[in-house]
């Protein structure tokens, strides 16, 4: 499918990105950065933006505060492409501060999120929604009331889990609304115990284990791909939505799953070895 259109519903943030030789330990103590810098953060802006380098027409519907960082974002998003139906919301913008190692460790502290209590999804954000080939709904209060609507409109739903342990409640709804799940490694003791998750939720799953690649399930079958290599990590944020991304695009294209889940690991490695959320878009995309 060229140049597919997708809606992606969720957060985004403006990050402060501060990198360490090593990450702290639990202890009082001062240290040194190597270096520092702001830039759009979130996984929605993530998805957004890797799906937009690789050619597909995004809309994204989020929240932001009516304030500098929320400005910025919507900025950085535009200037990717990618078309915003943004809510203003009461507070600050959600932002981050980063703390990042030289070997891809990394600490996320949450320094502020908006306060949306009572979500209004325009007309503008349902008629993107009705007419995508996909709705990926990403885990956000203000995003849960789209997975409703992404079923009611008859549009194929993705939901990311991130770092979900088979248990926690609130991701319970997008677990039960997609058609297609994604998750990571973290919330799972070791592989087999994930593997066996993915068997129990009954739908094409992926979960993507860091350095050591991906696997997925799918018709009861399972398949596996390495981590495509990469001379140097520059940065590590939005690697796990760069590799969603590639494997969406490449799935609308026709791809099977093992060839889907190499394009992922492709655009990770892609997104690893830039300093931006998702790396430049190729000529012509």
């Amino acid at each position: 499918m060229h140049n597919p259109r997708v809606f992606v519903a969720g957060p985004v943030s403006w990050n402060r990105l501060v990198r360490l030789d090593r990450l702290p330990e639990a202890r009082p103590h001062t240290t040194f950065a190597t270096g520092h810098r702001t830039t759009v953060g979130g996984t929605s802006a993530g998805k957004a933006l890797n799906l937009a380098s690789l050619g597909a027409r995004v809309t994204l519907r989020t929240a932001v505060g009516d304030d500098e960082p929320g400005r910025a974002v919507l900025a950085a998003l535009a200037d990717a492409g990618v078309e915003v139906v943004a809510e203003t919301a009461e507070g600050a913008t959600e932002q981050h501060l980063n703390l990042m190692d030289p070997h891809g460790g990394r600490v996320s502290i949450y320094l502020s999120v908006p306060d949306l209590r009572a979500p209004r999804h325009d007309d503008r954000a349902l008629e993107a929604l009705a007419g995508a080939d996909v709705a990926v709904i990403d885990l956000a209060e203000h995003a849960r009331p789209l997975l409703a609507a992404a079923r009611e409109a008859g549009v194929p739903v993705w939901c990311d889990l991130h770092d979900y342990d088979g248990t926690a409640e609130f991701h319970r709804d997008f677990l039960h609304a997609a058609d297609r799940l994604f998750l990571n490694d973290d919330g799972f003791p070791d592989h087999d115990a994930l593997l066996a998750f993915l068997r129990s939720t009954g739908k094409p799953a992926v979960a993507t284990l860091g350095a050591a690649g991906a696997l997925a399930v799918e018709d009861g079958r399972v398949h596996r791909v390495p981590a495509a290599p990469i001379d140097r990590i520059v940065d590590t944020n939005g690697a796990g939505d760069a590799f969603f991304s590639g494997f969406l695009v490449a799935h609308l294209g026709g791809a099977d799953v093992p060839g889907a889940m190499a394009a992922g690991a492709e655009q990770a490695a892609k997104c690893l070895a830039s300093p931006d959320l998702a790396p430049a878009a190729a000529p012509g995309a």
